[in-house]
């Protein structure tokens, strides 16, 4: 398949998503339109606005439930569980905003109750559709990832077999890369060496690499492993009936085929949920509340120095795509290229207002805008300029594991005491080192011990400036 071919694939797959997260709000207002028409409701501009209210809320609180993860093995009662809490707590919302509002009296209760229980019933009988649609589309070779395996043996051989056969499960299998040449494979290509599958797994968009090793080539395939640290795609381990009783990661199976997992994203749906919830109720609390500081904030930059009042930088996020960090500008220059000159103790860029924002941390209160948007969150790996990750990928083994998760606006790094420059290589293996533990350890209950640490760290540090 050519390369084109695998991008307009992915387009494809970026069009269903975007199509299946406005349909839930489309079809849940459709629904208030056609019931009020039964009700001899007229729909008037109160309604209007209920409506669009409610459109607005779905879309985040929907995607935060885990309702737009891939359905690829999404079990129906875990679709039901997911759309219910979702819409239970839309419905809290709009029963909180018309509280405060005093404006539930308005709307008719026969009306209002028809509609909230209605929708559930209804979005559920899409997405079941939905599900089904996607499920052929797969088995049609579309809304696929990607695999290769590296590795040939008769575990992988089965797994290959395996895949071949279920063709609803959405992965299309490239095909081998092995330092031998065997000959008794079924049609599917030796595509090189396992030298050559990081640079193969970077150049052709690779979602997935399955690892296959044997007792006589570990080291091979241990040097392959950390290579393979440099790519952002999901890797599985699959091991040998011995090796895999001796293993302690997340294990899997496609079909009986054994896969444990070495790196992949930490959350659990639930967990997803929750984190994600925090961010959207924390982010906007502080976008609401810090209003006033950062309109003064503002003020204060634009009267400051001449150039525009927000930074805006190219930085990874998640799974290494590219996304537009905003900073208050504290510096003179807008460095966006591929050299970007990390900030030192005295640089005379940096103006007399962004010393105290950077001092402070205030410089940084916009990304509260990023984390409500959905490319950042409250905790996790500090991003980092796109000119600095190119560099650092190549220096530090595993670098590239830290876009695993959602960049932070703090992280483990920072409360340990590795914020501001990094003017040496150990000081960026040591912020490294300690988003790695992050990602081995996450739980909710860390991401907030480091939120109530980080105020305390933030006032003390002397390292930001």
């Amino acid at each position: 398949m050519s390369h084109n071919t695998h991008w307009t694939l992915r387009a494809n797959m970026s069009i269903v998503t975007l199509a299946q997260r406005l349909l839930d709000p489309t079809v849940a207002v459709l629904l208030l339109v056609v019931l009020a028409h039964f009700y001899n409701v007229t729909f008037a501009t109160s309604l209007q606005l209920f409506a669009l209210t409610t459109f607005l809320l779905i879309l985040p609180i929907f995607k935060a439930t885990g309702m737009y993860r891939p359905y690829r093995s999404l079990a129906p009662r875990l679709l039901m569980i997911r759309l219910i809490m979702g819409w239970s707590i839309v419905m809290g919302m709009m029963l909180f905003i018309g509280f405060v509002t005093k404006t539930s009296m308005v709307f008719s209760r026969a009306l209002i109750l028809t509609w909230s229980c209605s929708v559930p019933i209804v979005l559920l009988a899409v997405h079941f559709l939905v599900w089904n649609l996607l499920r052929q589309l797969r088995v049609s070779g579309r809304n696929s990832k990607f695999a290769v395996i590296a590795g040939v043996n008769k575990v992988s051989l089965d797994l290959a077999e395996q895949i071949r056969e279920c063709r609803d499960l959405g992965i299309r299998l490239r095909g081998f890369f092995d330092d031998t040449s065997p000959s008794d494979l079924p049609d599917i290509p030796v595509m090189g060496t396992l030298a050559e599958v990081p640079e193969y797994v970077r150049q052709n968009q690779i979602d997935v690499v399955y690892v296959a090793c044997t007792s006589d080539n570990e080291p091979r395939f241990t040097e392959l492993i950390e290579a393979l640290q440099d790519t952002t795609a999901c890797v599985y381990f699959v091991p040998s009936l011995l090796m895999y009783s001796l293993m302690h990661g997340r294990s899997y199976e496609i079909n009986g085929v054994p896969l444990i997992s070495i790196w992949e994203i930490p959350f659990s749906d639930l967990q997803y949920f929750f984190k994600r919830a925090i961010d959207i109720v924390l982010s906007g609390l502080a976008l609401v509340a810090l209003s006033p500081v950062m309109a003064v904030i503002a003020i204060a930059v634009k009267l400051s120095s001449p150039g525009p009042i927000l930074f805006k930088q190219r930085r990874y996020g998640l799974n290494g795509q590219e996304i537009i960090v905003y900073k208050f500008r504290s510096m003179t220059v807008m460095e966006d290229g591929g050299a970007v000159v990390q900030a030192t103790r005295g640089d005379r860029r940096i103006t007399p207002v962004g010393a105290f924002l950077r001092k402070t941390s205030l410089d940084e209160l916009p990304q509260f805008l990023n984390v409500w948007q959905g490319r950042m969150s409250l905790v996790g790996p500090r991003p980092h300029a796109v000119a600095h990750n190119e560099m650092y990928r190549k220096l530090i083994s595993g670098y590239m594991l830290r876009h695993k998760v959602k960049p932070g606006i703090t992280g483990w790094a920072q409360v340990n005491g590795c914020r501001g420059e990094t003017e040496t290589l150990d000081k960026m293996k040591r912020r490294i080192d300690y988003d790695l533990e992050y990602l081995k350890n996450w739980s909710l209950s860390l991401d907030i011990q480091i939120l109530l640490k980080t105020a305390f760290v933030f006032l003390r540090d002397q390292n930001a400036y």
